[in-house]
């Protein structure tokens, strides 16, 4: 590259004069220049610069995967700002948490969403811009509303030149948090290159690759690995809807290359009729990751797609992927086959413990014990909340994952469990605790614990167990449809089982192991 490009912003200015006429982004009969990509940012940064967006300050965005995004976020990088992709499956009230919590006083959102910004448009700040993508500019309640094209329009074609320090924030991502407040994951300028080595040398994205976006942009596994192919000077082609027919077809179509997909959807996509005969010989690199996969879709995936396959175990705070598991390691019928189970090993730059927490000391090699990671992937913190950043970053910089695993002789991770009780349904994390406190507000709930509990399509989903209030009636539906008015449809409880009491130890503590022990029994792991 005749410049270098030393952060997320410098991508787009790079490739906006040095890959001018290639194409960028393509999503159905659309499609962008990396000329285009860079101009129309360019816009949109003068006129965020023009409403009040500064240096760090965190711009909102909430629509399904789109060319817009990619807009935004390199408007936003051109400022040295942060846009916060906010989870468009989620309830009124957790985007209008997240919005605020950021303190985003621009939020661009598609016209698809207008229902959830009516719902909280009086939850805003009064100062608030919404930028409406697709739509008219018809007003969200009291705030000043815009269409996406005029606000753009209004800017300038001009770089607005201001520089990202390494240790600046470039991506702000938001999880679900343990105590039921979501977390924002900072991630800086340098978190993000120190995944290029990975990207690079071992998942092969170049210049030439036509890397598929099908994962949701607000997930690490979408917005970082597409982030990750641009830093090359590839091109994207965006997914829209995650339909796996659409999916299969556009794989021949458009000549995809690479692909980062969870195993839900490499499950579905098996189910397509005609799969079997399909035109795959474009691909190169599946890359897979956030739930673990079974042997069974892996072995048919590999005979059906014919590439080579990676295994990517990391989460949020690592930046995305830090175990591994290469393609060789990816023979069902090969002398180590036993490592399909596994994560792999430690990607460049990472180190990795498994951790005794009552000792602080690391385990012995087959004893479980909770993965600990270090390495300049790992986040700057959560936004605004330094006891829990102190409580996952301890001493000497290694991140507690939450994860409980262990190390086999030749160093490579097995997941066994989950020290913080998360469920991951389908790629999303859902954390108990956030389910529970809403579900402990309903009038016939007397106590309340949600567990994962195995799921053939979605690797697994919550359940709540339920203790009801004496002489109260209430059935499970009553209680998913109570939750769904509440919170992110992947959040709720699938099913609710009944109990006279929770188990509980000394202390008090809800012994989720041993609710969970009933529905995991006869399986070599306790997570899917």
């Amino acid at each position: 590259m005749g410049q270098r490009i030393s952060s997320v912003g410098d991508i787009v200015r790079v490739h906006g004069v040095e890959r001018k006429a290639q194409a960028s982004v393509i999503q159905g009969d659309r499609s962008l220049t990396w000329g285009q990509l860079y101009s129309r940012s360019k816009r949109l940064s003068q006129a965020l610069r023009s409403a009040g967006v500064a240096a760090e300050s965190r711009v909102a965005f909430l629509d399904k995967n789109s060319i817009e995004h990619f807009e935004v976020f390199f408007a936003c990088s051109l400022l040295n700002a942060v846009s916060v992709d906010v989870n468009w499956r989620l309830a009124a009230p957790e985007v209008a948490y997240i919005v605020n919590d950021a303190e985003a006083r621009v939020f661009i959102a598609h016209n698809d969403f207008r229902p959830i910004l009516d719902a909280i448009a009086a939850d805003l700040h009064p100062d608030s811009v919404v930028v409406m993508i697709g739509g008219d500019a018809a007003p969200v309640g009291k705030l000043r509303t815009v269409t996406y094209e005029d606000f753009l329009g209004s800017g300038d074609d001009v770089d607005p030149g201001v520089s990202a320090g390494s240790e600046d924030v470039a991506f702000q991502l938001y999880s679900s948090g343990t105590t039921g407040r979501p977390k924002g994951v900072m991630l800086t300028n340098n978190n993000f290159f120190a995944l290029m080595p990975l990207a690079t040398e071992m998942w092969e994205l170049s210049a030439d690759a036509m890397n598929m976006i099908a994962m949701p942009l607000f997930h690490i596994g979408g917005g970082g690995w597409a982030v990750a192919g641009m830093y090359t000077g590839c091109t994207s082609v965006i997914v829209r809807d995650l339909d796996p027919v659409a999916v299969v077809k556009l794989i021949p179509e458009k000549k995809v290359t690479h692909a980062f997909l969870v195993p839900a959807v490499l499950q579905f996509m098996l189910g397509v009729p005609g799969v079997d005969g399909g035109d795959f010989s474009s691909l190169k690199v599946f890359v897979y990751g956030a739930s673990p996969i079974s042997e069974d879709v892996l072995a048919r995936s590999v005979k059906t797609f014919k590439c080579r396959f990676w295994q990517a175990y990391g989460l949020t705070e690592t930046t995305g992927a830090v175990i591994n598991l290469a393609p060789v390691d990816h023979d069902p019928d090969g002398p180590n086959k036993h490592r399909l189970r596994s994560c792999g090993v430690p990607g460049p730059g990472v180190e990795l413990r498994v951790v005794d927490n009552a000792t602080r000391k690391d385990v012995a090699v087959g004893e479980v014990g909770e993965i600990w990671l270090k390495g300049p992937q790992i986040m700057k913190g959560y936004w605004k909340m330094p006891e829990a950043t102190a409580d996952s970053i301890v001493e000497g910089g290694w991140f507690r994952s939450g994860d409980a695993g262990y190390l086999d002789a030749d160093g490579y991770l097995y997941i066994h469990d989950r020290v913080k009780d998360m469920i991951v349904s389908g790629g999303e994390n859902v954390y108990p605790a956030e389910v529970e406190n809403v579900l402990m507000s309903h009038p016939a709930i007397a106590d309340v614990a949600v567990i994962g509990v195995p799921h053939e399509k979605w690797g697994e989903t919550a359940k709540a167990i339920v203790v009801r209030k004496p002489g109260v009636e209430v059935t499970e539906q009553e209680i998913i449809d109570f939750s769904r008015e509440r919170l992110a449809k992947f959040k709720c409880p699938t099913s609710v089982d009944w109990i006279d009491a929770l188990p509980r130890n000394p202390s008090g503590k809800i012994l989720k192991k041993d609710l969970r022990a009933p529905y995991w029994a006869g399986r070599e792991r306790n997570v899917n």
